[in-house]
């Protein structure tokens, strides 16, 4: 199955892929930290889990039906010569999910509003885990469709996917400590979902737009703001010492 490895050819692609799968995924990491972070400490890391699992299920089940996954390109209805498939309604629909919830956590948070919730912890916990299993669907048809387009061979796609998402795993909790640590990461991160949530709507109206301008602008933005939170550290250490901050000369 994996003899195609023996050969230099096979391994650019299998890096190439999970390199491809790791960036891809970094939105699910935030969308699922965000909405972790809802959930009592004790139930996080398991909502982290869960949901990255779930997403590796759905993308190597996709990989296994690939004749059907590329029946999600058919036409289902034309009008005039816009042609809407089921990929076209799966990410469209995912997008103005992601928008609605994006929106929501920016507004409570710009308000200040309670958002602790009313229910029980396992209810609470169930609600999460389904919101997750939405959003992993439409990321993962996003993810595979990508990757079918890049490689033919099955078994470097699987082990892509697999070694992306373990990869994942181990990381997901540090950046959903991170996030919640610095709210003006977070409010970045809700940013760069927004964004996202925009993609999705656009690429199932046929306007595709490169995510690679969204991964440099919202890079370059979190550089900004780590060089601003290691700025605003130097000034707490200097006030805390007693030493006068320094100024412009």
């Amino acid at each position: 199955m994996f003899d195609v490895l023996t050969t230099a050819e096979g391994w650019m692609s299998l890096l190439t892929l999970i390199v491809m799968e790791i960036i891809l995924g970094v939105d699910n990491i935030i969308f699922i930290s965000i909405l972790a972070d809802k959930l009592p400490k004790r139930l996080r890391p398991r909502a982290r889990i869960i949901g990255l699992s779930l997403a590796l299920i759905m993308r190597v089940l996709l990989l296994f039906s690939i004749s059907w996954l590329t029946r999600l390109t058919t036409p289902l209805l034309t009008i005039n010569e816009f042609a809407l498939s089921a990929r076209d309604l799966i990410l469209f629909t995912g997008g103005v999910f992601l928008l609605y919830k994006t929106v929501k956590e920016i507004h409570n948070k710009i308000e200040g509003l309670d958002v602790s919730p009313r229910v029980s912890p396992a209810r609470q916990f169930g609600k999460v885990i389904f919101q997750i299993i939405l959003i992993d669907m439409v990321f993962s048809v996003d993810s595979i469709l990508t990757a079918v387009g890049l490689v033919d061979e099955l078994s470097i796609m699987i082990l892509a996917v697999v070694v992306a998402i373990v990869f994942m795993m181990l990381f997901a909790g540090w950046v959903s400590a991170f996030i919640d640590k610095n709210p003006t990461f977070k409010m970045l991160a809700l940013s760069f979902l927004l964004m996202v949530g925009f993609l999705l709507v656009a690429d199932g109206l046929h306007y595709h737009i490169d995510k690679k301008y969204l991964y440099f602008s919202m890079g370059f933005a979190f550089l900004v703001e780590f060089l601003n939170m290691r700025e605003r550290h130097k000034r707490q250490q200097g006030l805390s010492t007693g030493r006068p901050a320094q100024e412009d000369s």
